[in-house]
């Protein structure tokens, strides 16, 4: 079962703690990309239930902690962190930055802290809110 965030529950330990364990591997880069990943995604959608999956190394977002409701997941690889899309087959891609052949699921690919924080990113982050909406 994942680790959700349970507002500094001691059981569970803050999301924060749990993100910087997922990272603990990652290098200084992957994880300050990862960092930047997430607060793009969290200012979208301040209200997502974020949960740590260990065995997964992903933090997850959704609408709720049910596997239907989730939107986006940050993965850290060795040389770039992939954001998950829920709806990614779904969505526009007009800048190509959607990759992926899954039915559903697609990802993008981000390798720094300033394509993390880009129009591009953020507006791939925008088009899986609405989408869901």
């Amino acid at each position: 079962m994942p680790n959700i965030d349970r507002m500094g529950d001691p059981e569970s330990g803050s999301i924060d703690a749990q993100f910087a364990t997922l990272l603990a591997s990652s290098s200084a880069d992957v994880a300050a990309t990862a960092h930047a990943l997430r607060a793009t995604v969290s200012a979208a959608f301040p209200d997502a239930i974020q949960q740590v999956d260990m065995p997964d190394r992903l933090l997850s977002f959704g609408q709720s902690a049910a596997m239907r409701d989730l939107l986006f997941a940050i993965i850290p690889h060795k040389a770039h962190v992939n954001l998950q899309l829920a709806d990614g087959a779904d969505l526009a891609n007009p800048d190509g930055l959607i990759e992926g052949t899954g039915k559903r699921i697609r990802h993008v690919k981000v390798r720094s802290v300033e394509a993390a924080t880009s129009p591009a990113v953020r507006a791939v982050v925008d088009a899986q809110l609405a989408h869901r909406r």
